[in-house]
């Protein structure tokens, strides 16, 4: 039987997937690099699980052997995606994870024809935030009637997991990007923005997401801004290592993420879309489940690919409770 490695399983999000994926009814290897735990998850969800070093890529390789489809969700993805996309393509399995950092992309993107060529599909991104503005962009795009430039602005809310504040702290850069003419260029990163997400008119900063790999690959729009707002918590300072896992079940209901998309046209005309769903933890547990789920069943394509154009600008309103109007 054709199974799901989740590797990271053990982590906050990677933990609520495994519990979406069994709910799906994805057959699931759990993996990881600390035995203990999985040992100890695994045997209370009663799933096989693989523990071992991302240094040995011969360990890697035997893990993989009767894999079809490898979920990462072990960040930060800079240490652990080029490795096990590398793995995927060795031994011809899918490669799937829920980055939020650029570099993840930008690998995929070059390691594209070697991908195809080699039969395995690069889907980094298969829940979180690049699904949800992925569709966004596809809905807005439908809609403008000659599309020269895209600005996507996303809001974050609630407090952020332990390994989300130790992947962003580890990837800050004083780059701050966007694509012009097709080109990735620097900005200036003090260029707010004011956008709406159905609450008021809200101070927005740019920053450089992974959409401006994926909207540029799926849309083609030459001219592409990425932008957030972040309420609540807020980002944390300190020592990271002392925060809990991540937020409650009470916190994540307590606080949806909205996005929006304003695409203009060659003519001046403003297609202005909204995104409203839940948390984003919950979006992308159940997002990078859903994704599992199908590419297990045979919905893959060869190379690099966004969530949007492999199932359709439909894929995030299938996530329970998320709107785009």
């Amino acid at each position: 039987m054709k199974k799901l490695m989740i590797y990271g399983a053990t982590g906050y999000t990677g933990g609520m997937i495994v519990q979406h994926a069994i709910a799906c009814g994805v057959p699931l290897i759990l993996a990881g690099r600390n035995e203990a735990k999985l040992a100890a998850m695994a045997s209370g969800l009663n799933l096989p699980y693989r523990s071992f070093s991302l240094g040995e890529p011969a360990s890697i390789d035997e893990a993989l052997a009767d894999v079809a489809v490898l979920l990462n969700c072990a960040g930060p993805f800079m240490h652990t995606a080029n490795v096990l996309i590398k793995a995927a393509l060795r031994k011809q399995v899918h490669y799937l994870d829920v980055a939020a950092e650029p570099d993840s992309y930008r690998l995929a993107e070059t390691l594209d024809r070697e991908a195809a060529t080699a039969g395995v599909m690069l889907l980094p991104g298969c829940g979180g935030s690049v699904a949800m503005l992925g569709c966004l962009a596809a809905h807005a795009k439908e809609r403008a009637t000659a599309p020269k430039s895209i600005s996507l602005a996303l809001h974050v809310a609630g407090p952020m997991s332990r390994g989300s504040a130790i992947s962003a702290t580890e990837n800050l850069s004083p780059e701050c990007l966007i694509r012009r003419d097709g080109l990735l260029i620097r900005q200036d990163p003090t260029k707010v923005r004011t956008f709406d997400f159905g609450m008021g008119p809200l101070e927005c900063f740019p920053v450089t997401l992974p959409d401006l790999t994926t909207v540029w690959k799926a849309t083609k729009i030459p001219d592409i801004a990425t932008f957030v707002h972040i309420t609540g918590a807020g980002f944390p300072q300190g020592d990271l290592s002392v925060l809990p896992d991540g937020p409650t079940p009470e916190e994540r209901d307590a606080n949806r993420y909205q996005a929006v998309a304003e695409v203009v046209s060659a003519d001046g005309s403003t297609v202005r879309m909204l995104l409203d769903t839940l948390n984003g933890y919950s979006f992308t547990a159940m997002a990078a489940a859903e994704a599992g789920r199908r590419v297990l069943t045979g919905q893959a394509r060869p190379g690099f690919q966004t969530p949007a154009e492999l199932f359709g600008k439909g894929f995030a309103e299938t996530i329970a409770d998320t709107r785009i109007t």
